[in-house]
């Protein structure tokens, strides 16, 4: 197994040394879904959940949060975010629900894997917050990894 480069030899938490690492272009798809109620889906599509234009304040509510993952996340660095997508689909097929997708760019020494998956679970969670007086049972599913493009590790692809 690949040793954890975020323990030192006694197994005390560290920082990594990325400063003679190379900035190099790094892509990063994290995805998730939060499960709710049709009705709950039906009056986001229609606007008329009252706190407001639920998909876009979760669209803003991710971006602000991956700006701030650094913090969130104690052994994580801040890196310089160049580009961020995020998808919010309502579907209908099987389990109401919206798909979340996050695509972050950045060019750097360190990848922006957390920043994806801080974005996607913030996104479900402003939902929640937004539509919990009408649907208490609304279930964040699936947040992961989808694929990683640049860096020494390479590409990788769910």
């Amino acid at each position: 197994m690949k040793k954890l480069s975020h323990f030192d030899e006694a197994g005390g938490a560290q920082m990594v040394n990325v400063g003679e690492k190379p900035e190099t272009a790094r892509v990063v798809v994290a995805s998730g879904a939060i499960e709710m109620q049709a009705a709950t889906l039906a009056q986001i599509r229609q606007g008329s959940i009252e706190k407001g234009d639920v998909l876009g304040i979760a669209r803003t509510a991710a971006i602000q949060a991956l700006k701030r993952t650094s913090e969130l996340i104690p052994l994580c660095h801040p890196v310089r975010v160049t580009g961020v997508n995020i998808e919010l689909e309502p579907r209908e097929d099987g389990q109401p629900r919206v798909e979340i997708r996050a695509t972050v760019r950045a060019q750097d020494r360190t990848g922006v894997e957390m920043e994806a998956l801080t974005a996607v679970s913030i996104a479900a969670l402003t939902i929640y917050d937004m539509c919990k007086a009408i649907d208490r049972g609304m279930r964040i599913t699936d947040v992961q990894l989808e694929s990683k493009r640049g860096g020494k590790s390479g590409d990788w692809t769910r």
